[in-house]
C-alpha cells in the first residue's frame, strides 16, 4: 500500500513482560502496511517520563538519549506502541533540540562509550505512523469489516500531552484514533469523559493502587453507560490499567460487572485485516475476547 519504511522498534518494560500478545499483533501487522520493524539491541527502560523524571532529570535525560542514540546508529528513526516511552523520546528530543548545552551534556556523558548522539532520529508511535498512511487506505484493505461492533477508544495522556511536542496539529477533541477504528468497519462510540487518564500513569498505579482502579472504574462506568462492547488503546501501559482492574473491581464488589474486552489497535486492525484471533494474541488476555470473538467471526 505505501513504500516500505524501516524503524528500530522499540518494546519499552510493560508489553514485552506482561502483554507479549500485543507485541506479536504489532509484529504480525504492520508489515501488512509496509513497515519493517528492526529490534533494537542493547535498548533499556525508556525510562518513564512521569517517574524517573521527577527524581532525576539529567539520568532520565541521558538514559533516553541512549536508546535514542542507538536507533540513530541503526540509521532509523524510533518507533514505539507505549505512550509513556513515546512521551519520553519526544521530551527528550525536544530538551537537546531547544538546548544545546544539554545535548552537550549527554555527550559528555556518552564520551567513551562509542555511542555518537545528534538527536536527528526522530521518535514516532506507532499509531502516528498508520495515520499517515490515511484512515480510507486502511478502510481499503478490510477483508473483514467489523460492523456493529460497538468501541470506546482511548487515547492516552501522552499519545497528546504536551500538544506543542506532538504532531496532531490540534489541542483537544482528537478524532484521529475514532477514525482509524471506524476505517476497520466498527463504530467508535461517545461516552462520558473519553479524554480523561486510565489512571495508572504518573506514578499513580504503583503508589496509590486503590486511587488507580477508582480511576479506571469512573471510565469503565461511563463506557458501560454508552453501551459499547469493546475498548481500544494504543498504550501498553493503559493496556494493563484495563485489564488487570476489572477482575480487581470484581474481586472488590463481589460480582462480575466488569467484562469489557481491551484491544490494542494493531489487534482490531488485524481482525479486520483476516488474521486468525491467535496470531492476534487474543486468546491471551487477562478478560476474555471470546464472546466478541464469536460474534465476528460467526
Amino acid at each position: 500500500m505505501t513504500e516500505a519504511q524501516k524503524y528500530s522498534f522499540f518494546l519499552g518494560c510493560v508489553m514485552p513482560n506482561r502483554f507479549p500478545n500485543v507485541e506479536k499483533s504489532i509484529r504480525e501487522v504492520m508489515p501488512l502496511l509496509g513497515v519493517e520493524l528492526e529490534d533494537l539491541p542493547g535498548a533499556s527502560c525508556c525510562p518513564a517520563p512521569g517517574v524517573i523524571r521527577s527524581f532525576n532529570e539529567s539520568t532520565w535525560l541521558a538514559i533516553a538519549s541512549r536508546n535514542l542514540a542507538l536507533a540513530e546508529k541503526a540509521g532509523n528513526d524510533i518507533i514505539t506502541g507505549c505512550n509513556g516511552c513515546y512521551g519520553t523520546f519526544k521530551e527528550t528530543l525536544a530538551a537537546v533540540h531547544d538546548d544545546p548545552e544539554k545535548l552537550k551534556e549527554v555527550q559528555q556523558i556518552f564520551k567513551g562509550m562509542g555511542l555518537k548522539f545528534s538527536g536527528e532520529a526522530d521518535a514516532k508511535h506507532l499509531i502516528e505512523v498508520i495515520y499517515s498512511f490515511g484512515p480510507e487506505a486502511i478502510k481499503k484493505m478490510v477483508k473483514r469489516p467489523l460492523t456493529g461492533l460497538k468501541v470506546a477508544v482511548h487515547y492516552g495522556c501522552h499519545l497528546l500531552k504536551p500538544s506543542k511536542n506532538r504532531p496532531w496539529h490540534q489541542t483537544e477533541r482528537h478524532t484521529f484514533l475514532d477514525d482509524l477504528v471506524e476505517a476497520t468497519g466498527a463504530t467508535s462510540v461517545k461516552y462520558k469523559d473519553k479524554y480523561m487518564c486510565c489512571g495508572a500513569g504518573g506514578g499513580v498505579r504503583g503508589s496509590n493502587a486503590p486511587v488507580s482502579v477508582d480511576i479506571a472504574k469512573e471510565k469503565f462506568d461511563n463506557m458501560m453507560d454508552a453501551g459499547v462492547d469493546i475498548i481500544v488503546d494504543v498504550c501498553s501501559f493503559c493496556h494493563l490499567q484495563f485489564e488487570i482492574s476489572q477482575p480487581q473491581l470484581n474481586k472488590e464488589f463481589g460480582e462480575n460487572r466488569y467484562q469489557i474486552p481491551v484491544f490494542y489497535y494493531t489487534q482490531l486492525l488485524g481482525l479486520a485485516l483476516g488474521l486468525d484471533p491467535e496470531q492476534l494474541g487474543l486468546n491471551k488476555h487477562v478478560v476474555s475476547t471470546q464472546g466478541i470473538l464469536d460474534r465476528i467471526l460467526g
